[in-house]
């Protein structure tokens, strides 16, 4: 399959946990995947997993506008295309509100909010180009419910939530559709750095599945909303939570 035929999508956050398990699942699915983290580690370890004909890794700070312009600029150049772009990325931190400092508030809002708008600017012109494309951003149930301590998490996720449902009325008429996926409560290493077992259990018991969910759960939400049974699917926040 050349490029010409081989979707390209760009994964941010995809060193590690849900990220890696949708770039996994979007490699399965037939997409060349560039497989974005600030971890060069992370997803060097991702890119020896995989054949270079299908994930290319990138370590890039995708808080920096410039590095992430000129990311996309260099994937239009080598792969012809860029047909979506999947926001991953997130620096989790709970405090009270009364706790939390600007350096922490900063950090959450530059990673989860900001980089969808750089990698959104930044993807557009080959998606307008090609007639065709689209995002999907990870949000939270935390952007409609209160958690304690997720004052900051759960105000960046509310961002992501709105900033989707804009996105959508504004980039779908040039052939971009931008939806939403808010996955459930799912053990990943970065989650269970602010999450113990207690407030697993008590998430366990919450959903209608009475289960946790898996990295491949939220995956799969993810290649379904970029797929073409998806097409007419805009502008939508898609729980993948077990029924929470």
């Amino acid at each position: 399959m050349d490029n010409d035929e081989m979707r390209v999508v760009v994964v941010t956050g995809a060193g590690r946990g849900i990220g890696e398990a949708i770039a996994r699942r979007l490699v399965d699915d037939g997409w060349f995947v560039v497989a974005v983290d600030r971890d060069a580690a992370s997803v060097e370890r991702l890119s020896a997993d995989v054949s270079p004909e299908r994930l290319r890794g990138v370590a890039v700070d995708v808080t920096d506008r410039a590095a992430v312009f000129e990311l996309f600029a260099d994937i239009d150049r080598d792969q012809g295309r860029v047909d979506a772009v999947v926001n991953n990325a997130m620096w989790v931190r709970y405090a009270p509100i009364v706790e939390m400092t600007e350096e922490l508030l900063d950090g959450m809002f530059a990673i989860g909010l900001k980089a969808a708008f750089w990698t959104t600017q930044a993807a557009r012109p080959a998606m307008v180009r090609r007639g065709s494309g689209a995002i999907v951003n990870v949000s939270s149930p935390a952007a409609t419910r209160g958690f304690d301590g997720s004052s900051a998490y759960s105000a960046v996720k509310g961002a992501v939530s709105s900033f989707t449902w804009q996105a959508s009325r504004e980039l779908g008429p040039e052939g971009i559709r931008v939806n939403g996926i808010i996955p459930g409560a799912v053990p990943t290493p970065g989650a269970r750095a602010v999450v113990d077992e207690e407030g697993y259990e008590i998430r366990r018991t919450m959903n209608g599945l009475r289960r946790l969910g898996t990295p491949e759960d939220i995956a799969a939400g993810v290649a379904y909303l970029l797929s073409p049974d998806a097409a007419y699917v805009n502008g939508h926040l898609l729980n993948v939570d077990g029924g929470l």
